[in-house]
């Protein structure tokens, strides 16, 4: 018997409408996606008199307080991390049962697609959106817990290879807001340049444009000491600096050697 993938269910909201073939909406690719960028973008509609909603680049990962062992490809909330006097933290104090509405957004860019026509350049790209409903977390429990959950996704293992427990005035500095999660999708975009037919066949053009997929991928870099460290690098993180590095050039250059369709 397959497995049975979970996947959001589409709507006006979450539905991909222009190349929808490339719609996503399995959770465990988009839950997947989220918790690999490291950068978020939370936007949201502050109170008061502002013409202009708000966009906050955040730091986020997907978990569950309640089933910790849950899965990508189970239901599960976002937790993200910033500072007590945060705009979104005041929003988020401030709001009533159910949470402020927000839009939580990922992406990474793996490969430069060079046509012919310029109206026919793109990206390699993986991108996902969330919609929820985000409120501050009170209970002490729940706050650790997301604590751990953030700081692993910056380097696995390093909360417990920290300082620990947080002093007070560290708790009491750093909030958390959980988005329980109402809708979302995904968009991916792979494979090699996808020239119109008139443009294949003009030969003047051939001859005088380069065409082809240029790979984007992350690099971690070679890590500097601060200059009161007294260790050498440990083991767990430099086994992920070279997986993560491995890994991005990985999905790059398959993207960029897929046959298009």
């Amino acid at each position: 018997m397959g497995r049975y993938e979970l996947e959001y269910p589409k709507d006006a909201t979450n539905l991909v409408k222009r190349h929808g073939e490339r719609g996503i909406y399995a959770l465990e690719k988009i839950h997947g996606l989220i918790n690999s960028t490291l950068l978020l973008h939370v936007s949201f509609n502050p109170p008061g008199d502002s013409p202009f909603p708000v966009t906050l680049p955040m730091i986020g990962q997907m978990g569950s307080f309640d089933r910790p062992s849950a899965s990508l490809g189970d239901p599960l909330d976002l937790y993200v991390h910033g500072y007590v006097s945060a705009r979104m933290f005041n929003v988020g104090r401030d709001a009533g049962a159910e949470g402020v509405p927000v839009c939580v957004s990922a992406s990474h860019v793996d490969g430069l697609v060079l046509a012919v026509s310029a109206f026919s350049h793109s990206y390699n790209y993986r991108s996902a959106v969330l919609f929820g409903h985000a409120a501050l977390v009170t209970d002490d429990a729940e706050k650790l817990y997301a604590m751990e959950l953030i700081t692993d996704s910056v380097v696995p293992q390093r909360w417990h290879n920290t300082r620990l427990p947080p002093t007070g005035a560290e708790m009491q500095s750093t909030s958390i807001l959980r988005v329980r999660i109402a809708s979302g999708s995904a968009k991916f975009r792979d494979g090699g340049v996808n020239d119109d037919k008139h443009d294949l066949e003009d030969e003047d053009a051939l001859n005088k444009v380069w065409t082809g997929v240029v790979p984007i991928y992350s690099t971690m870099g070679e890590p500097v000491p601060s200059g009161h460290n007294r260790i050498a690098l440990p083991k767990y993180a430099s086994e992920f600096f070279d997986e993560f590095s491995r890994d991005s050039k990985e999905v790059a250059l398959k993207a960029a050697n897929k046959k298009s369709e």
